[in-house]
C-alpha cells in the first residue's frame, strides 16, 4: 500500500471512531429522563401515597396526589436530600396546619389504587406493614419534638414513632411516652422501623426488635410517615423558617396481606 493511501485510510478510521464517540451528544432529543436526584419518587415508590405540605393558605396546606407526585418536589419541604440517598422532609413551625391540628407537617399519606383513593384499612382483617428507615435531622427549639412515623384511625393518631430531645419513644392514642425506645437518640442516626398490625393488634418494632404490642380494633387505619414537627409559634420561637423539624426517609414499604 502507498503512504498515501494509507493516511487516508488512517483518517477514515479515526473518523469513524470520533463519530462513534459524539454519536450519541448528536441524537440525543432535548427532552432527557430525569436524573434519580430530582423528585422525591424517584427514591422512594410513592404510587399508593400523597404529600400534604406546610405550605398554602390556612388551614388548608399544599396537597399533592398521583401523578403529578411523580414528578414533584418542593425545596426545602420534600425534596431528594443532598446525598441523594433519600427523601428529606421538613416542617418549620410557622408552617401551614390542616384544620384538625396545630402543629404542621411535611407528611405522607397512604393511598390506594395508584394513588386515586384514601386507604382504609381494619386492624382486625388481614395483615397490614409499615416498615421505613428513616432519620431525625433536626428538632424545632424550646420544644424539641418530632413525629416520624405513625398509624392513624378514622378519628385520631393510634401510635407513632416520636423523638423528643434525645429520647424516642412509641406512642399509644394520648400516651405519647408509651414504650422508650431509647434515651440516647442522637440526630442525624438512621434506624429501621416497623408496624405490623393483625388479628386487633399492633406490634411496633425498632431495629428488627419488638418494643411494644397494642390492643387496636378500628377500621379507617392508613399510615403515614415523613415530619410532623409538633411545635407551633406559639411554644417554639424564633417564628420562621430556620425553625423546623427535618426526617430524612430512606426506605418506605407497605404490604397488605
Amino acid at each position: 500500500m502507498s503512504r498515501t493511501r494509507k493516511i487516508a485510510t488512517t483518517g477514515v478510521a479515526t473518523f469513524s471512531a470520533l463519530a462513534a464517540l459524539t454519536a450519541p451528544l448528536l441524537t440525543a432529543g432535548p427532552a432527557t429522563a430525569a436524573a434519580p436526584c430530582d423528585y422525591p419518587a424517584q427514591q422512594l415508590d410513592l404510587t399508593n401515597w400523597k404529600v400534604t405540605l406546610p405550605t398554602g393558605a390556612e388551614e388548608s396546606p399544599t396537597e399533592i396526589k398521583q401523578p403529578a407526585l411523580a414528578t414533584f418536589s418542593s425545596d426545602p419541604w420534600f425534596r431528594v436530600n443532598s446525598a441523594c440517598t433519600g427523601v428529606q422532609f421538613r416542617a418549620a413551625v410557622n408552617g401551614v396546619t390542616t384544620s384538625g391540628s396545630g402543629y404542621p407537617r411535611s407528611e405522607l399519606r397512604e393511598m390506594t389504587n395508584s394513588g386515586t383513593s384514601n386507604a382504609a384499612w381494619s386492624a382486625t382483617s388481614g395483615t397490614h406493614t409499615l416498615t421505613f428507615r428513616e432519620a431525625f435531622n433536626k428538632l424545632p427549639a424550646d420544644k424539641p419534638q418530632v413525629v416520624g412515623a405513625q398509624i392513624h384511625d378514622g378519628n385520631d393518631d393510634v401510635t407513632t414513632f416520636r423523638l423528643e430531645g434525645t429520647s424516642l419513644y412509641i406512642t399509644k392514642g394520648d400516651d405519647s411516652h408509651h414504650k422508650l425506645v431509647t434515651s440516647n437518640y442522637a440526630l442525624n442516626t438512621v434506624y429501621e422501623g416497623k408496624f405490623v398490625v393483625s388479628g386487633g393488634k399492633i406490634m411496633a418494632y425498632y431495629n428488627g426488635v419488638l418494643q411494644t404490642t397494642i390492643s387496636h380494633t378500628a377500621s379507617g387505619n392508613y399510615f403515614k410517615a415523613g415530619a410532623y414537627t409538633q411545635a407551633n409559634c406559639g411554644n417554639s420561637s424564633p417564628c420562621g423558617s430556620s425553625n423546623y423539624g427535618q426526617v430524612s426517609v430512606y426506605k418506605l414499604q407497605v404490604a397488605h396481606s
